[in-house]
């Protein structure tokens, strides 16, 4: 790689300037190949005779390097020092220096010379020399908090011309203000390269947070681009200000559980001896920062401490609770009552915090518990009680059973839907479950008995009118009931009503019906022929008709009764 800068009037290109002439600047990289221009390629006039390359050597004499003639393919090499055997010239005249090195940063000049005109051109030749990565050496073991600490030395070597350091914390530049960040420099030179090698000391005033902080070295060279260093990080040591004390265990604590009492402070290095104050009892652990209560119970709540070893007073305190739920429950077990009795519930709960109380009967949630003053069979069941609080839960339950003598609630009759069979159905309460008889032959068609309700069913073929009977019976007694069924047979013969109650009932109100009419149809009868005769009598013996006011009353009260 190489650069050409020249100064042409008034274009300015960062040219190195020599007064009366115009002098190229060549950048060539250390270790390669030089190309030095003649007058940019233009360097072959009508009439070339030859082409010179010399220089100035290092005590400002001049010498001779090469001479290529027109005519002639190859060059005459004229240098006798270490050029000898690194100069040679390319197609274009320009100056060939293999394995660049400082010592070639020196002026060269190009003659052509012409059958018409002698030229001379000349070219500063500079050696730019990429340095190595930058290196953090002499790192510092730790930072003490506020105390102006050496942090470390950051190298790069071998760079021409020499690299700027510039230091970086968490990526931002780091500015040298003479007390809290002081940055040092020095440059040394190699006395056989030539190459220089940059140092830089940074000395720095941690703080707490800087723990955390990554500490970089940044190269900077004009051979580009820069190159940062590996970060490095620091402990920073710094005194207790703060102690912590948790309670690692999980949460809720309850009886019987283990607790785990950690103490924590911020210091660094962290403390390694800690004070654990239980309940006023002090308890010293070494080498650990942890301290646990095994099979903790209700009396273990209360607060906590712990501090430094050396300095009682840096502490702090924890409350601990330990959850706790005592429960009892009255009656529990199997519980047997009589129909009408009364059952007393008494729940008594002790616990650490309110507690919850749920009741289900036979998995179904109850809003409340039933009044148990008068039992009836549908309060047996099984109730659970549910008491909990948080992380604590108790159930408890009983099982009430209400026994009684059964006692038929209805008895009832109709036909089926084929109207070739009747059906009866017995309903009764009691408990145990009750056994039923029937005072006919039938079929039990159906059975069931739910919360102390039986119901019975019995299909009959009645042949003639029956009084039928059902018996219901339990250990505790029994009960009867009995239901007129009538014949199918005698139905058919007469007109069918839509249920036999209701034709029994309509034949007793026709029968009634004309017998009061008959009854009322006679007396009219009578009356009337009792006054047609006395008025006939009347009219025969041709007296008046009139009477005393007796008679009259007494003719008054006869017609009254006829009526009745």
């Amino acid at each position: 790689m190489q650069s050409v800068i020249c100064l042409f009037g008034a274009f300015i290109a960062a040219a190195v300037f020599h007064p009366g002439s115009c002098v190229e600047t060549v950048i060539g990289l250390y270790g390669e190949t030089i190309e030095v221009p003649c007058n940019n390629g233009t360097n072959k006039p009508d009439g070339l005779i030859f082409t010179k390359w010399k220089y100035v050597k290092d005590d400002g004499s001049p010498g001779d390097l090469l001479v290529k003639q027109a005519q002639k393919d190859e060059a005459t090499v004229s240098a006798t020092d270490g050029y000898k055997s690194r100069v040679s010239i390319a197609a274009n005249s320009s100056l060939l220096i293999v394995q660049g090195s400082l010592a070639d940063q020196r002026v060269f000049t190009c003659m052509v010379v012409s059958l018409t005109n002698l030229e001379e051109y000349s070219v500063e030749v500079k050696v730019h020399k990429k340095p190595s990565a930058p290196v953090i050496k002499n790192n510092a073991k730790e930072l003490e908090n506020g105390k102006l600490t050496q942090l470390g030395e950051c190298v790069v070597e071998n760079a021409n011309p020499p690299a700027d350091l510039i230091w970086m914390k968490n990526n931002q530049p780091l500015v040298d203000d003479g007390k809290t960040i002081i940055i040092t420099s020095t440059i040394t030179k190699d006395p056989v390269t030539g190459l220089s090698s940059t140092s830089s000391r940074l000395q720095y005033t941690a703080r707490k947070e800087d723990v955390e902080s990554q500490f970089t070295c940044t190269a900077k060279h004009v051979t580009g681009p820069d190159q940062v260093s590996e970060a490095e990080t620091f402990p920073i040591h710094y005194p207790t200000e703060k102690v912590s004390l948790q309670v690692v265990s999980q949460s809720p604590i309850r009886e019987g559980d283990d607790v785990t009492l950690k103490c924590q402070a911020d210091g660094n290095p962290p403390p390694t001896s800690f004070s654990f104050n239980i309940k006023g009892k002090k308890v010293t652990v070494t080498d650990k920062d942890v301290y646990t209560l095994t099979g903790v119970t209700r009396a273990d709540s209360g607060i906590y401490k712990c501090s430094l070893l050396d300095n009682d007073v840096m502490e702090s305190t924890q409350f601990v609770t330990v959850s706790f739920l005592d429960v009892s429950l009255t009656p529990t077990g199997k519980v047997l009552k009589k129909l009408g009795e009364n059952v007393t519930v008494s729940l008594e709960k002790n616990a650490s915090s309110e507690a919850k109380v749920t009741w289900t009967k036979d998995n179904r949630k109850l809003d409340k518990l039933p009044d148990f003053s008068k039992l009836t069979y549908s309060d047996a069941g099984l109730y659970v009680c549910d008491v909990s609080i948080e992380g604590i839960k108790r159930s408890l339950s009983f099982e009430l059973t209400v026994e009684g003598t059964p006692r038929i609630t209805s008895l009832t009759k109709h036909r089926s839907n084929d109207g070739k069979h009747k059906v009866l159905t017995c309903e009764a309460e009691g408990s145990p479950k009750p056994d039923v008889q029937w005072s006919v032959n039938g079929t039990n068609d159906e059975m069931s008995y739910v919360r102390g309700k039986a119901t019975f069913k019995l299909t009959v073929v009645p042949t003639k009118n029956l009084t039928v009977s059902c018996l219901v019976t339990n250990k505790h007694g029994d009960d009867a009931k009995e239901i007129s069924v009538f014949s199918l047979f005698e139905e058919d013969t007469s007109k069918r009503e839509k249920n036999e109650d209701g034709a029994e009932q309509a034949k007793v109100i026709v029968g009634v019906l004309v017998g009061l009419i008959v009854v009322a149809a006679l007396v009219g009868l009578t009356y009337w022929l009792y006054i047609k005769k006395t008025r006939q009598g009347s009219w025969k013996t041709g007296e008046k008709e009139a009477g005393t006011s007796e008679e009259s009353k007494k003719l008054e009260e006869n017609n009254h009764k006829a009526d009745v």
